[in-house]
């Protein structure tokens, strides 16, 4: 018996035919069915199978290409541009097909290219390049520069971290500036140009010290701004500060020329000798500061009895009642022996109560008795600097002589202004050493 496994028997087909005629003709009959059955398996069938997926994906449409077409409705303005109704700031340029970005701002077109070829990266870069357009209305009056420095003033006069005497100070850069620069008051600030300010900051920097030149320049740098800030308020379009193109000058190193001891007692002399009781007041007045480094007007004339502790050798010094010392901290500094003299004699000249000493401006008469005693002219802050002289030249360190003058440095300004006086001193004192 012949197993059964459940496959055909395979079928073998002869292709020579047979000898009788029936059998011939049943043999290729069977020959033609099998062969269109197995056609119809292996060609046929698979072939309409993928005719009908083609079919079936190219009539899908992505939600995108939908989108695309319900919004974009291209319509062609021209034979070289075609438009988007829904999109109105978008073109397409038919023979590239780029697209570009259509707008306008202050009555001009703009058209501009997004450097895309598709809808959604055109799109992308549309929007962007709309945010960046800042658009000003074309009926934004100018505005002159005495407004410009009408709002500075303002911001200047309710400012909290500035001190008055700064703020006065600040006033005066702005008077010097209408004066070196009276057409400015005529003009618009958009009006200013670079080269004017250039020529207008050479001018000043020949008539004027470093100090006082940067400050100036400073000031229409302000008020400037101060305009620039107003004007894109009121909705303009913000423009370069045109004062930014002048630099700050350089202070130069001040060659210090103080006098020696001897003469300092000769000019006090003859500042004494001089009529009247002025003569004596401002004599106390320079030893005073000479012999305390206090800063004339906004410290010493501010010292009271009450801030001098004879006990302890030491000088309160609070500054200003309103705007305090310069870097508007108390300090303390010792009283030295020629203080300590001063300070004996004044009390025994009168009763001690209110302030020490009233400053007095006397620049004409000091420049006056330094030209009798044959010396060079010095001013009532060159004291300040022959205390601290004197101190480093009696062997005290920069950084405590920088204590008592007020500094905020750690005694970098000092040393940078004193430093040289410390290398004599040393030279001196290595000159004792002996083995």
């Amino acid at each position: 018996m012949v197993p059964t496994t459940g496959l055909e028997p395979v079928r073998c087909y002869s292709l020579e035919p047979e000898s009788s005629a029936s059998a011939n003709s049943a043999t290729w009959a069977n020959l033609t069915n099998n062969n269109l059955r197995n056609f119809q398996k292996i060609v046929v069938r698979p072939f309409c199978a993928a005719i009908l997926c083609g079919l079936i994906f190219l009539g899908m449409e992505t939600k995108e290409s939908i989108a695309e077409k319900t919004t974009a409705s291209p319509k062609v303005s021209g034979p070289k541009w075609r438009s988007f109704p829904k999109v109105p700031n978008l073109l397409q340029y038919v023979s590239t097909g780029l697209f570009y970005a259509r707008v306008q701002v202050n009555g001009k077109n703009i058209r501009k290219s997004l450097k895309a070829k598709t809808w959604s990266t055109a799109k992308l870069r549309l929007q962007d390049f709309l945010n960046r357009q800042v658009t000003a209305p074309p009926d934004v009056e100018a505005l002159p520069f005495a407004a410009a420095v009408q709002t500075y003033e303002a911001s200047l006069k309710i400012e909290t971290t500035i001190k008055e005497s700064s703020k006065q100070f600040r006033r005066w850069c702005i008077a010097t500036l209408k004066k070196s620069w009276p057409e400015l008051w005529k003009r618009n600030i958009e009006e200013v140009t670079e080269d004017e300010c250039k020529a207008w900051g050479s001018r000043m920097h020949n008539q004027f010290g470093a100090q006082y030149y940067n400050n100036i320049i400073g000031t229409l740098k302000l008020i400037l701004d101060a305009g620039i800030a107003q004007y894109v308020g009121l909705g303009g379009t913000r423009f370069q500060n045109q004062a930014k193109v002048l630099s700050r000058a350089r202070p130069g190193k001040k060659d210090l020329v103080l006098p020696e001891k001897p003469d300092f007692l000769k000019l006090v002399a003859a500042i004494a000798r001089q009529p009247g009781n002025l003569g004596s007041h401002l004599a106390n007045q320079l030893e005073f500061l000479a012999c305390s480094g206090m800063r004339a007007f906004s410290e010493a004339g501010w010292v009271t009895w009450e801030d001098v502790n004879l006990q302890r050798e030491e000088i309160v010094v609070r500054g200003d009642p309103e705007t305090g010392t310069k870097n508007s901290e108390i300090r303390r500094i010792p009283i030295i022996p020629d203080m300590l003299n001063l300070l004996v004699r004044l009390q025994n000249e009168k009763h001690p109560t209110g302030r020490v000493l009233k400053i007095e401006r006397c620049g004409v008469r000091l420049r006056l008795a330094c030209r009798e005693i044959g010396i060079p002219p010095i001013t009532l802050h060159d004291l300040r600097h022959l205390f601290a002289t004197r101190c480093i030249e009696s062997g005290v360190d920069i950084p405590t002589v920088s204590r008592w003058l007020g500094h905020k440095d750690g005694g970098a300004l000092a040393m940078k202004t004193y430093g040289h006086l410390r290398n004599e001193h040393s030279k001196a004192m290595a000159k004792k050493v002996v083995f």
